[in-house]
């Protein structure tokens, strides 16, 4: 994780950013692709009356596909970002990530 100052309404802020390795942000952006073409997927089962049970279906697969995703960000975030924050004594990361979690835990 490294930080970037950048301006917001004439103050100073820091812009947090991850650093994924190349093939972990390759992998990400091929889930994301798929996830958008079953998105679209449904969109057409809707606007074809497709039977209602079909397109829970793909909605809970494309849920699964959604925390697939979030899982590797989430391990990825654990071993860089909230690593790295402890280690230089920012124990305000804790609380963060509780709220994270806490966020990809609502249904």
């Amino acid at each position: 994780m490294t930080t970037e100052p950048i301006q917001a309404d004439g103050q100073a802020e820091v812009c947090r950013k991850s650093h994924h390795p190349a093939e972990v942000k390759t992998g990400l952006v091929h889930r994301l692709n798929r996830i958008e073409g079953q998105i679209r997927g449904i969109r057409g089962m809707v606007e074809r009356d497709v039977y209602c049970d079909d397109i829970i279906t793909q909605l809970a697969a494309t849920q699964s596909a959604l925390n697939g995703v979030a899982k590797v960000l989430l391990d990825g975030h654990l071993k860089s970002c909230v690593k790295d924050r402890l280690a230089e004594g920012d124990e305000a990361v804790l609380d963060e990530l509780s709220v994270t979690i806490q966020k990809l835990m609502r249904k």
